[in-house]
């Protein structure tokens, strides 16, 4: 397994635990590092989603919403959730990563730690914002940035 699929595993864990209580933590990054010894983070990566999907975690949700028909972002489930949230930052935020790569990886983690249907859940609503982005309808917020390994 690649470092960059560990690391959006990694970052799913912590959006996780996150999303699950209600109060901000301080340094939801260091009680995972505590917590999980053997599961450091991986790198500059991982850094960046957990980072990047807080700052940008209105714009990320309202993009979610607006691609998931019939669905509330509180419907769905915590982990559909926060992979959602970490593909579609990828995809608005993440210039260096080709769209079907962050689908791809979203579908693939989303059949391992979600529900039996989360991986087509996943697909349907990354998959429209992917055709809205190529219609132009969406666009990426950042089209520079740092490549990370």
């Amino acid at each position: 397994m690649g470092t960059r699929r560990i690391s959006r595993e990694q970052a799913l864990q912590v959006l996780f635990y996150m999303d699950m209580h209600a109060e901000p933590m301080d340094d939801p990054v260091g009680l995972f590092c505590s917590s999980f010894a053997q599961d450091r983070p991986t790198g500059a990566f991982f850094y960046r989603i957990v980072e990047g999907v807080q700052a940008h975690q209105e714009v990320i949700d309202s993009t979610i919403e607006r691609f998931s028909s019939h669905w509330k972002l509180s419907r769905m489930s915590c982990v559909d959730r926060n992979i959602l949230r970490i593909a579609v930052f990828e995809l608005l935020f993440c210039a260096d990563i080709p769209p079907k790569v962050s689908i791809n990886e979203a579908i693939d983690v989303g059949k391992r730690f979600g529900t039996e249907e989360s991986g087509a859940f996943i697909n349907g609503i990354l998959d429209s914002i992917r055709i809205a982005m190529d219609k132009n309808e969406v666009h990426h917020i950042a089209k520079t940035g740092p490549a990370v390994t």
